[in-house]
């Protein structure tokens, strides 16, 4: 529970007091020469008060007089730990329940970029907050941040650098911009935390403020090493927090939802009926319970893991490979960076709706355990191939998966992996099939070398026992449409409860440092490996693939670095000739790239690149792969953003009846908008075509060259009420399948697990009159709508 002042009288005084530690505080700040020093590893001693703190941006409470403060901020990018032009200071305490923070941020108050936004949509203003890294072990760490204003911005930062926006804690924070910049104040609970248990808590920590303008400039009270590749490593330290404890030990977060679903009963024809759904409600609950100040066990019962929008669209007309979508729900966020592999043998949207789920997640020492559990009603079967992937859906699972981590010296570890799905007979309206399985074990580890270059390893071995429904893919075909056999012919594509063994290796040296980087990595995939849970959707084959890159800081008037790199690699069939051998023997793709990364002032980059590449796609070489890129950002100005790429040139049609050579045009566009502190305006533009190379190398304007073109066009809009109430309407264009998306929202959202919405969605098709009789003229019709509703309240009890 948050303190409050309970004497007034006292405002004055602590004001008084808090200037005279403040000016303290800042009096080397912004001061250029050769005075200032920058401090590695810093530590600070804090005490606990006694004292109340109210959360409201004030900083006039008696309770921050006894606080310990962070100063002495350096300029770590652009600038190499050098002085930074504004001031930065913080003060931190605490008492039993709560971690509490004051972020003082110097400035001219008629620069600072502040919105009213939703929470985690903070990233493009000026902002402030403090990293926790609670078992020093540099495994992980918390991130949590705010803008001038105090909306919230937090995440999980892996190991490797890594951010997760996804992650959410519970705090409290308010901000207000004053005459001499902006201050914030935050209440962390230690119930939202997890650390140690001991009687006095050593604790990584960092305090970092981003600073928008000409340039981004990032300050930190810990200095940072760019020879050091270790990221978490480099934090200070914070002493003196002794005695507390996580708080309460049982969460209970109970949801109520409700929804109504309408449909053309055929899409693909615009005269069939419009069926309207009873409306639907259900009710789920997720429980987290505290085992320790470390572990935890969490359990969902008919969990709503349906999303609140639809993922951005992405172009698949020209790719035979499976697309990955983020995960977005907040079930699997503990824990979640321990999943994350250079092989992916975990993702975790292979649980599509699971009727209950479970998950433990531990940390004990230096090492770390996750085990996820869940029995999911509507699962989904990969094959993965060479040159494709194939997706069915299937029925019923069970699912478990097992995750453990170990680490030892400065950033090393050794880690384990098991995963295994087991799918029921099933019924698909016409005939029952046979269930199947997937296990998957094995083990990773990062070793450190030196401090500039370490070694990454994985190892993977899978056993799988297909489904036995051969009509679920059709291999029939003899014109080349599909592959029937994979493994030098020994197994058949068609799902007909084959058994089978497969592995798959990673092994990667990296270079990591200011100047040179360097990464040599190597992968091989059995033809037979699966990762029944992950996404892992190409296989038989190895891959050696090398990227360097210099980067040069000039740090001039208007420009502060560029980057020449090089990429070069070369992909062999798993069981043909592996080496330096001529294109063809064994070897069925490769590519050279170049590329030059330019930063510029005015928060503005730009990139060109050029590959050359050979490939043997279907059966039919194809030399003379050639492309060129260019990509251009900015976000020079507070109220604009935008940026353009596009990559053109000659590229393969993936078409196996009939692959050739195309010429390829893809372009990207985004363009944000912010007319207003309230109002944000995303849009999104991407469009892509392919010509008969041939028809479009010859000037023949009446010949019939295309191949393919579309475009998708996706547009946000956010209005924000209040800190807590906001409107979202999002629309979508995709020309390809000729689909509008509608979709309204509004939220109240009290903090990131107690929320209300309600929304809809609406997908409309379009009909061409010249391929449907019943109609006189090209129309519209609604394919499909859904009105939902969702109200979540979340209770420590």
């Amino acid at each position: 529970m948050f303190t409050s002042v309970k004497d007034s009288r006292l405002g004055w005084v602590s004001s008084a007091i808090l200037t005279v530690i403040l000016s303290l505080a800042v009096s080397s700040f912004g001061s250029e020469g050769p005075t200032f020093k920058p401090v590695y590893k810093p530590t600070l001693e804090i005490n606990k008060t006694t004292e109340s703190i109210r959360i409201d941006g004030r900083l006039d409470d008696p309770g921050w007089q006894a606080a310990g403060v962070a100063d002495n901020f350096a300029e770590v990018s652009p600038g190499d730990q050098v002085a930074p032009p504004v001031a930065s200071s913080a003060l931190i305490t605490y008492d039993d329940d709560n971690l509490y923070i004051a972020l003082i941020a110097r400035d001219d108050p008629t620069t600072v970029r502040a919105s009213l936004r939703d929470r985690d949509d903070i990233f493009q203003d000026d902002y402030f907050g403090i990293m926790i890294d609670t078992y020093g072990d540099a495994s992980w760490g918390y991130e949590i941040f705010v803008n001038p204003l105090g909306i919230q911005g937090d995440l999980r930062m892996e190991s490797s650098g890594n951010e997760d926006l996804s992650y959410d804690i519970i705090f409290e924070s308010m901000g207000v911009v004053t005459d001499s910049g902006y201050q914030v104040e935050l209440a962390i609970p230690f119930a939202s935390l997890r650390f140690p248990e001991k009687g006095e808590q050593t604790w990584r920590v960092n305090f970092w403020r981003d600073h928008q303008r000409d340039q981004r400039r990032r300050f930190a009270w810990a200095a940072q090493d760019r020879n050091e590749p270790c990221f978490i490593c480099q934090w200070g330290y914070l002493n003196g927090i002794r005695n507390i404890k996580p708080g309460e030990n049982l969460e209970i977060m109970p949801a109520i939802v409700g929804s109504q679903y309408s449909a053309m009963e055929d899409i693909d024809d615009p005269a069939s009926e419009f069926d309207n759904e009873n409306p639907d409600g259900e009710v789920s609950v997720n429980m987290r319970y505290g085992l320790s100040s470390t572990s935890s066990l969490e359990l969902t019962l008919n969990p709503d893991f349906s999303q609140v929008e639809s993922d951005a669209a992405q172009v698949d007309v020209n790719s035979t490979f499976g697309l990955f979508y983020s995960e977005s729900r907040p079930f699997f966020q503990e824990g979640s960076d321990l999943f994350n592999t250079w092989i992916n043998a975990v993702y975790t949207r292979t649980i599509n709706d699971p009727i209950a789920a479970g998950k433990f997640t531990g940390q004990f020492g230096r090492g770390r355990v996750a085990y996820l559990f869940a029995r999911d009603e509507n699962s989904a079967v990969t094959v993965p191939l060479q040159q494709q992937s194939i997706f069915r859906q299937a029925d019923k699972s069970i699912v478990n998966i097992l995750r453990a981590q170990q680490r030892f010296g400065d950033d090393s570890f050794v880690g384990l992996v098991f995963t295994d799905q087991r799918l029921e007979d099933f019924d698909d309206g016409s005939e029952t099939y046979d269930g199947g399985s997937g296990t998957l074990f094995g083990f990773d580890g990062r070793f450190r070398l030196t401090q500039k270059y370490r070694i990454e390893a994985q190892a993977l071995f899978s056993h799988t026992e297909e489904v036995n429904a051969p009509a679920l893919i059709d291999t029939t075909f003899e014109d080349g449409r599909a592959q029937s056999h994979f493994d030098g012919d020994r197994h058949t594509v068609a799902l007909d409860g084959e058994k089978f063994w497969g592995d798959a290796v990673y092994l990667g040296l990296i270079r990591s440092s200011s100047q040179w980087n360097l990464s040599l990595k190597y992968r091989e995939f059995s033809p037979t490996f699966r990762a029944a849970n992950g996404f892992e959707n190409k296989t038989d084959y190895r891959n050696l693939d090398l990227w360097t890159g210099v980067t040069f800081r000039p740090n001039r008037e208007w420009l502060i670095a560029w980057e020449p790199s090089l990429m070069l690699g070369r992909n062999w069939i798993y069981d043909g000739k592996f080496g330096l051998q001529k294109f063809g023997e064994g070897a069925f793709d490769e590519w050279i790239r170049g590329e030059l990364d330019f930063t510029f002032k005015g928060q503005t980059s730009l990139a060109v690149g050029y590959l050359n590449s050979q490939e043997i796609y279907a059966g039919k070489g194809f030399p003379g792969i050639s492309r060129g890129s260019f990509a251009i950002s900015t976000r020079f100005s507070e109220f604009f953003s935008g940026g353009f790429n596009a990559d053109f040139g000659r590229s393969i049609r993936r078409d196996r009846t009939a692959p050739e050579m195309g010429y390829q045009k893809d372009f990207g566009m985004w363009l944000n908008l912010k007319p207003t502190m309230k109002l944000y305006i995303s849009n999104d533009l991407y469009f892509a075509s392919m010509d008969h190379l041939d028809s479009y190398m010859e000037d023949n304007p009446g010949a019939d060259r295309n191949i393919y073109e579309g475009y998708i066009v996706r547009s946000r809009i956010n209005y924000q009420f209040t800190r807590r109430l906001f409107l979202r309407l999002i629309v979508q264009y995709d020309d390809f399948g000729e689909d509008l998306a509608i979709e309204p929202m509004v939220t109240y959202r009290v903090n990131p697990f107690t929320k209300f919405y309600i929304g809809m969605t609406s997908r409309y098709q379009h009909y061409d009159a010249a391929d449907f009789e019943s109609l006189s003229e090209s129309d519209w019709s609604l394919g499909e709508r859904q009105f939902f509703c969702k109200l979540q309240y979340f209770w420590r009890i």
